[in-house]
C-alpha cells in the first residue's frame, strides 16, 4: 500500500483514522487520498489503542517504535503521527 505522507525537517507526518475495538488489526486502506485507515483491536481507553497504533506502524514499516510519535489527536479517532529520522515511506 502506498502511504500518503508529508515531509518535514525531522522526518514525515502521516494522517491516520483509527477504528478501535475492531475484530482484526491492520491497514484498511487510504481515505480521501490523504489519510490511512487503520483497524485496531485495542480499546480506546488508557492509551491502549495509541500504543497498538505505534506498534502496528513500527511492525509494518520496520521503523523503531521510539521514532514514532502521535503528535495530534491523542483522544480522537483522527490522529497525526510523526515518524522521525526518515525521509519517505
Amino acid at each position: 500500500m502506498n502511504i500518503p505522507y508529508k515531509k518535514t525537517k525531522e522526518g514525515v507526518l502521516i494522517s491516520v483514522k483509527v477504528e478501535p475495538r475492531s475484530s482484526a488489526k491492520g491497514f484498511a486502506g487510504v481515505l480521501y487520498g490523504t489519510m490511512i485507515k487503520i483497524k485496531l483491536t485495542a480499546p480506546p481507553s488508557d492509551g491502549a489503542a495509541n500504543r497498538q497504533l505505534i506498534e502496528l506502524i513500527s511492525e509494518a514499516t520496520g521503523i523503531r517504535k521510539s521514532q514514532i510519535e502521535i503528535v495530534k489527536g491523542f483522544s480522537s479517532k483522527i490522529k497525526m503521527v510523526a515518524i522521525k529520522g526518515v525521509d519517505s515511506l
